[in-house]
Formats: C-alpha cells, structure tokens, sequence
C-alpha cells in the first residue's frame, strides 16, 4: 500500500477497526474511508454496492462484525450467524465487483475445533467439532474464511485471512451481559475494588487457558500482513502464550489493587478448555508483539476508568 491509497476500514467504530484506524493513521495512510452504522448497513446488499460503486476503495479492512462473550453468543445465535454472514458476502463480493486491489478478512480463533492439539496450527481448521456455545459465530467465520478463498481461486481476487486470538484494550465493551472474559474481569473487580468489597465471582472453574493480544498489536500486525502477505491460506495472529483465567483476574486483581477473594460460580460454562495460537508462520515473517499483558491491562482499566465508567 502507498500513503495516499484510498484505504475502506469496515467496522471502524469497533475495538479492532477503531485501532487500525489509528494505526494507519500514525503509519501516515491519508486516504481512508470509513461509515457509521447509521450511514451504511453493512447488512444491506444494495446500499453495499451502491457504496463500492461511488467510493472505489484500493483496499479493504473488513473488521466488521457483530461479536461478543458466551452470553450474548448463547441468547442470540441467529443475529451472529445471520448478520456475520450477509456482512462478509456483501462486502467480499461488492470489493471484488469494484476491484478492489486487496481485501483483508478478520476472523477470529474460535474457528477451531474445540479440542484441537495445542498450540493450535491453522491447518487445523475443519478437524473437529466447534465450541457449542459459540458455533454459530465460528461457523459464520469459516465461511467468511472460504469465501475470500474462493473468490481468490475462482476470480484470482486478492484476499487474505487473519485468525487473532482474544483481543482486548481501549474501546473494548465492559458490558456484563455482552462482554468478553477480560473486560467482564475488569469491570467486576473494578467495582469491587470502588464498594470496598471482600470477593468477587468469576463465571466458571477459572481453569481454562487463554491467549490474549492487545488490539493496538493486532492493528500493526493487520497493516503488517496487508503488506507482506498475499496468500490465501489463514494466518495466526497472537502472542504464542497463555495463562489460566484464575491467573489472568489474579492479574487484574493485582492492576487494580484489589485483595479481596476470587470465587468462581461453576454453575457457567467454562467454554473451550484451551486457545493458544501457533504463530509461527507470523514470526516467520518477522513480526512479534510489542505490548505485554500486564501493561495492556493496566492501560485498558485505566481507559475504562476515564471514559467508560465516566458515560456509565
């Protein structure tokens, strides 16, 4: 990509199209385009063409979806499944009808199989069976993944694909209902921590394992990729390192300077056992992290404390 492409970001208000923005932005990209909800449904096929049509973008973000914790996956399945999958289908195909010179897909980890052998290769995609308790938003990614592969044998349309593990960092949902495991973390021993309470319970066992990535890392490796990756086979993108969720809200705890006691409620689904990504491929081409989990929780709870907690 040159400085002054014109450069669509999908999903721009979101956690993960919000930081490509701003990494664009500092890498000096000039020529972006991007629309609210309220000006362009990504959902509706028409109005999705008619924007391609007038706005002629070199390149596509498709960071746009509708996402969220076990909860919200458990109450609305439909509306993941339904509105994940008309969002990649209009915007894939409207990009290769306007040509597009190269579109770049988010998926997600939960693409693989449950149980998959740890840590988790990209090949292992299609090998077993998925998370019951987010199938339908995993299914609605895969397909977005062999959407943009088709596309590319079919037409030749240039698309890659990249799988980020749980992200996380300023502007993420601390909504209890909706949230996913870190900000949900936050939020409770945050609150905790300002009551002056002794303990605080955590949904589940707290002995799953889990990857997380700062989504300010996720944005440089997308811009990365775009850059120096054109195949079309899926790319891992991660830290390579996990920890239990006992010892991530222990972190948390530790952030905020809480002391109270972590109970855990057992009677909420734990979710997959363990998520770690293989991210060799990644590092093959160079690319690593550069914030820690620590420091990156320290700067979303602070975030939250400034901006979320204030508008609460």
């Amino acid at each position: 990509m040159d400085r002054d492409n014109r450069i669509y970001v999908a999903g721009h208000r979101g956690l993960v199209g919000s930081a490509i923005v701003r990494r664009l932005q500092a890498e000096g990209f000039t020529n972006l385009v991007t629309r609210t909800l309220a000006e362009l449904d990504l959902t509706d096929r028409p109005a999705v063409d008619r924007f391609f049509a007038a706005e002629r973008p070199e390149y596509v973000f498709l960071a746009a979806a509708m996402v969220g914790g076990i909860h919200a996956n458990n109450s609305r399945p439909a509306e993941f499944i339904y509105c994940n999958l008309a969002i990649q289908n209009n915007v894939i195909d409207a990009a290769y009808r306007a040509g597009v010179r190269k579109l770049e897909f988010l998926g997600s980890s939960c693409i693989y199989p449950r149980d998959a052998p740890q840590p988790i290769r990209e090949e292992y995609l299609l090998t077993g069976p998925l998370e019951p308790t987010n199938e339908p938003y995993a299914i609605a990614k895969i397909a977005g993944i062999r959407t943009v592969q088709a596309y590319a044998r079919q037409y030749g349309f240039q698309g890659i694909s990249l799988m980020p593990t749980n992200l996380y960092g300023p502007g993420d949902n601390f909504d209890l209902n909706d949230s996913h495991v870190l900000p949900a973390l936050i939020r409770k021993i945050d609150d905790a921590q300002s009551k002056g309470a002794r303990e605080v319970t955590i949904w589940g066992t707290g002995k799953p394992r889990r990857e997380f990535l700062h989504v300010d890392d996720l944005a440089a490796a997308a811009v990365f990729l775009m850059q120096n990756w054109d195949s079309p086979e899926i790319i891992n993108v991660g830290t390579g390192e996990d920890l239990s969720i006992r010892e991530l809200a222990e972190m948390v705890s530790r952030v905020i300077g809480f002391g109270g006691t972590i109970r855990h409620d057992t009677s909420r689904p734990d979710g997959t056992p363990r998520k770690l990504l293989d991210v060799s491929r990644l590092q093959a081409l160079g690319w690593k992290p550069s914030v820690s989990l620590e420091d990156g929780v320290r700067q979303t709870w602070r975030w939250y404390r400034e901006h979320a907690l204030a508008c609460a």
